[in-house]
């Protein structure tokens, strides 16, 4: 069976329950996640053969860890075990109009150390239809921007599809390494590019507004800079405040601009990992749907991850195409 194949780093979030701040707690709740396999997480629960590869410490967090990524059926056969400690992050979760906040403890964790030798990508790959990858991982180390590079390439020329999340963090790229230099080289292996008007302008060094006219004409530049691009998906988050959003999506294939309405997020239960979520339902309606409806799929799927806690999209295919079908009301199910 094809499987799809996500790469990156997976953390342990530790928060306060509820919306405490770390000063008001004496008790934490721990959950497991990571861009990438947030991603692999999620499409694996609507039911897709995924594998993830990554690094994780040989303890007892460890194994918890791997236990918690076979609850849902995710192939883990090419994780590898170090010495080194899983990646930690904290999170205080604001309300109204106080945000969150994030601190992060990584930089000596058990992924931190990858490097491409670590890898077996021909087996890794034997079966992939699909890589996800985002920038998060190639701005940690040299070690974690040249295993994936290897992958990506072996992965085009099996043929497989790539989608590419070059989201761009500041504080993450401390090694040496351009970002942009990284991030457009890594675009060259991608097919479907998932990311808005900031993405493209970092890739492309251009400064187009976020209307749709100016989408359209980034998209278009994008693919031809990058001919080895399809498709270009947006996510739009529109912030009332840290409680109440509104999602829309947009999308430019080559042919035609596509636009969903708002998704009316009124009570946020945890933004953590929606943008994961949105890719997630793009891979997966991409594998059965036409373009349009995989960017609606996406969509919803977003939205339903902000009802949940933790970092994964806990949401099943039904759930998700209950909300497309405009059963937003949260009913009883009987």
């Amino acid at each position: 069976m094809s499987q799809i194949i996500t790469f990156g780093e997976v953390l342990m979030r530790l928060s306060p329950f509820g919306n405490k701040k770390f000063i008001q707690a004496n008790t934490l709740e721990f959950y497991f996640g990571g861009t990438e396999v947030n991603v692999g997480l999620s499409i694996a629960h609507f039911g897709a053969n995924v594998k993830h590869i990554t690094c994780i410490s040989n303890d007892f967090i460890g194994d918890t860890a791997i236990a918690y990524l076979n609850k849902f059926d995710l192939d883990t056969t090419a994780i590898i075990r170090t010495n080194r400690p899983l990646g930690v992050y904290f999170l205080e979760v604001g309300a109204v109009m106080r945000p969150s906040s994030i601190s992060y403890n990584r930089s000596h964790s058990a992924f931190s150390e990858i490097t491409p030798e670590m890898v077996n990508w021909q087996d890794a790959l034997a079966n992939g239809s699909w890589f996800h990858w985002t920038g998060i991982t190639p701005a940690l180390t040299q070690g974690s921007f040249n295993t994936l590079k290897e992958g990506l390439k072996l992965a085009r020329e099996k043929g497989i599809q790539v989608s590419a999340d070059p989201t761009y963090r500041s504080g993450l790229w401390q090694y040496g390494l351009e970002p942009k230099k990284a991030l457009t080289e890594l675009l060259h292996y991608s097919t479907v590019f998932i990311g808005g008007i900031n993405e493209m302008n970092e890739a492309l060094d251009t400064n187009f507004g976020y209307s749709n006219e100016d989408f359209i004409e980034a998209s278009k530049l994008l693919i031809e800079k990058f001919p080895s691009i399809e498709k270009v998906f947006d996510k739009i988050r529109t912030s009332i405040n840290s409680s109440w959003h509104k999602i829309r999506a947009r999308m430019w294939n080559g042919k035609d601009f596509r636009e969903t309405e708002d998704f009316d997020i009124t009570h946020i239960v945890d933004r953590i990992g929606t943008g994961d979520a949105f890719a997630a339902g793009l891979i997966y309606g991409l594998q059965y749907y036409d373009d349009y409806k995989a960017m609606q799929f996406a969509s919803a799927a977003c939205a339903l991850k902000h009802t949940y806690v933790g970092d994964v999209n806990y949401a099943t295919t039904d759930e998700v195409t209950r909300i497309l079908e405009g059963n937003v009301t949260g009913r009883f199910n009987r």
